[in-house]
């Protein structure tokens, strides 16, 4: 397939790009680059695929500029597209919010209007675990509704669900949304806790643990949801039969449109998840323990039961490997300096 993946030197798109071209599918990229996080860390996952299957094209694009998205639309002419580019973080939505309308809003658009201006077989794109919001019951079900989001990143992501509901019944768009539960893995975010927590315990400084570190997040390790896009790319949905319009279900529709949960189905509290973060760097962390923040929610859990029924296909990667992983990366990546010590310790 001609496959056109949004945010291609993001953490999951640079990850989803290495894996199509693996598989023999021709990718065409784009990404803005911006600087939410240093840009130079984006580059390094585009050289880390090319590396490894060669060059693919890569626009730099804003997904608010719709001429732009209009022309690469025309240009590539893809049967898939894979939407992973978005302005992310809860908390930096509680003080750039329109930066979430110009890039979740105004871009998915955009990339709507080039779905429907130049038909796919499929489109993909990334939601999140967040639009559960105040939802309370777990594990967290796709049947389940989504009205009380706790951030206006939340609130974006709920908002492409119904937008790409829309695009799909009123020009038969087969879209699927992936509700994406705290991926983590190798070049993952430098604003997500892999990061930030290993670097404070290298540092040696204050790490900020929230809600006094009993949270409970449902992680899941990058390879999983690349698996799980790969499996779901050549799997458009189709109409739902037996939609009742008298009971909708939430989760499908009388247009070609459907949602998945991707994470793990094991929350772990954030306490426990540090504890083997400092077993694999070798050093304990200098934790400080704060009251819940703004915008988070309390814990997440995802029902996948679907996913596994339509994919065959369960995430599978535990914790303590991912985390193992994560470590043998973050020691390559980031300063000898920071690293060298820890493997000696490690070892001993």
């Amino acid at each position: 397939m001609n496959i056109l993946v949004t945010g291609a030197a993001g953490f999951i798109g640079a990850h989803c790009v290495l894996r199509l071209l693996r598989d023999g599918h021709r990718v065409c990229g784009l990404d803005n680059f911006n600087d939410y996080y240093d840009p130079q860390l984006k580059h390094d996952r585009v050289r880390w695929v090319q590396e490894q299957v060669g060059s693919f094209p890569l626009a730099q694009i804003d997904l608010a500029d719709a001429p732009a998205i209009e022309a690469l639309f025309a240009r590539e002419q893809p049967d898939a597209v894979i939407h992973l580019a978005a302005q992310a973080g809860v908390r930096y939505s509680l003080d750039n919010p329109k930066a979430y309308l110009d890039s979740n809003l105004s871009g998915f658009l955009n990339i709507l209007e080039g779905c429907r201006h130049h038909p796919v077989k499929h489109l993909i794109y990334a939601s999140s675990s967040s639009v559960y919001g105040a939802n309370q019951h777990t594990p967290y079900s796709t049947h389940d509704g989504v009205n009380h989001p706790l951030s206006l990143y939340a609130a974006t992501k709920k908002a492409n669900e119904l937008m790409a509901h829309s695009y799909s019944h009123l020009f038969g768009i087969p879209s699927t949304g992936l509700r994406f539960f705290t991926v983590y893995g190798p070049w993952g975010r430098p604003d997500m806790s892999p990061i930030r927590f290993a670097q404070a315990i290298v540092e040696g400084s204050p790490l900020k643990l929230f809600n006094y570190g009993q949270h409970q997040r449902d992680f899941t390790y990058i390879d999983d949801i690349v698996e799980s896009i790969a499996r779901l790319v050549d799997q458009p949905p189709s109409t739902a039969p037996d939609w009742d319009r008298e009971q909708p279900d939430a989760a499908s529709s009388m247009a070609p449109w459907r949602i998945y949960n991707i994470g793990g189905e094991h929350p772990v509290e954030l306490k426990d998840y540090l504890a083997l973060m400092e077993k694999h760097l070798g050093r304990k962390a200098n934790v400080e323990l704060l009251p819940l923040q703004p915008g988070d929610v309390l814990n997440t859990c995802a029902d996948v039961h679907e996913l596994e029924r339509d994919t065959g296909f369960h995430p599978r990667i535990e914790l303590d490997e991912g985390l193992r992983r994560f470590v043998a990366w973050f020691r390559d990546y980031y300063p000898l300096h920071a690293h060298a010590p820890l493997a000696a310790e490690q070892q001993g």
